[in-house]
């Protein structure tokens, strides 16, 4: 379902309507690449994006022609993937030592590889290409989600807005993860899926793979055949998605005879992790009070099961969205604590399709019920500047 965009014929209001929100959409827009422009520092560029550890923590030689910026703490996960983008196929045995779990790391290789080939081989195009790949990815998302929820109304801008300033999207820009690339490919292959594109939506689940092993939980995009013959044209498409990252993973078990298929601190049995997390927020909140991260960690969680009780509930079968957000909402009940914990912890970035999803099936509601969902399930945006805040 579209929301219609007002046309000339119109009446003026209408019209005057869609040119103010056009207008805060582009004003939201500007506010996004000015707090992103509030990290860029001289002589290193937009590295502070990537968070890397302070310079007594081992990184890969080629980092010697790279200027960029250090943070006082141990740094984040970025740091990993951008040091993956100066050895592309780990050739070199030194990113061994520089990251925490090479295996695991090296799996989610694709977007290592883009800041690579854009940055044409040299360390420090490569390094400013993969600290502001993100903010690409979140730029084509705010024009792909038009097709959805064009920000024309109150509704459509509210929708659109809660989308691209969620804490998990916010985050992935903010410490140059995959989660917001991986988000984009999703998006791409809903687009292809609800155009009966099946093998191009299959090539960009299987790239998306390479980039963020989740991204195959969209598989659920195809649908189950009715013809025998169709069921050919399914399992083509199904290896067309699932062998690139076999043949990768392949090849990262000649070089560390590990499967590494997963990191088992990531998942545990159903809901532990959850209500661990709903325990330690709530107790937080009453002991340190509502302005301490704890009601942050707290809003995140009161969204995200929202979002995963309003997907689960919906059952739209038909609608791509539902198909991309329903397999994450399953996830997020087996997460582990490792990926809870925190202020506000891993869990909103993880489940940035569960909350696209959501926002997007709301479209087809107005009134009280969407804006009782709408401000339950976004509860989080509040704390949308926070995130974007400039070291």
């Amino acid at each position: 379902m579209h929301t219609a965009a007002a046309t000339p014929s119109d009446p003026p209001a209408a019209r005057r309507q869609t040119l103010v929100c056009r207008a805060i959409a582009l004003a939201l827009a500007a506010y996004f690449l000015a707090s992103v422009a509030g990290f860029y520092h001289r002589g290193t560029g937009f590295t502070a994006l990537i968070c890397f550890a302070d310079a007594h923590d081992y990184e890969v030689p080629a980092m010697a022609q790279a200027p960029h910026f250090h943070v006082a703490t141990g740094g984040y996960d970025g740091q990993f993937y951008a040091q993956l983008a100066l050895v592309p196929l780990l050739k070199d045995p030194a990113i061994d030592r520089a990251l925490d779990n090479p295996a695991y790391r090296a799996r989610r290789i694709l977007f290592s590889w883009t800041a690579y080939v854009a940055g044409l081989g040299r360390p420090a195009w490569i390094i400013q290409i993969y600290a502001v790949q993100n903010v690409l990815c979140w730029l084509l998302l705010a024009w792909l989600l038009r097709r959805w929820i064009p920000p024309d109304t109150p509704r459509g801008l509210a929708l659109w807005t809660a989308c691209l300033f969620s804490q998990g999207l916010l985050a992935s820009v903010r410490l140059a993860l995959t989660d917001g690339p991986a988000m984009l490919m999703l998006t791409l292959a809903a687009m292809a899926g609800e155009r009966g594109r099946v093998r191009i939506t299959a090539a960009i689940l299987g790239a998306g793979a390479l980039g963020r092993e989740t991204t195959l939980l969209a598989l659920t995009l195809f649908r189950v055949p009715r013809r025998p013959r169709d069921w050919f044209v399914l399992t083509g498409a199904l290896a067309i998605a699932v062998v690139p990252l076999l043949l990768w993973q392949d090849y990262l078990w000649s070089i560390y005879r590990s499967t590494s298929w997963a990191n088992q601190s990531l998942l545990n049995s159903p809901v532990t992790g959850m209500l661990r997390k709903w325990r330690v927020t709530v107790q937080g909140v009453q002991h340190d009070g509502i302005t301490s991260p704890h009601m942050w960690a707290l809003a995140a969680t009161l969204g995200l099961t929202a979002q995963a009780a309003f997907v689960l509930w919906r059952r739209t079968y038909t609608d791509v969205w539902w198909r991309i957000a329903t397999p994450f909402a399953v996830l997020m009940i087996f997460l582990a604590w490792d990926v809870w914990g925190g202020f506000p912890g891993a869990a909103s970035r993880v489940l940035v399709p569960l909350t696209i999803g959501f926002n997007v099936l709301l479209r087809q509601y107005s009134g009280r019920v969407l804006w009782a969902w709408y401000a339950l399930g976004n509860i989080a945006l509040i704390y949308a500047p926070a995130v974007l805040r400039s070291s």
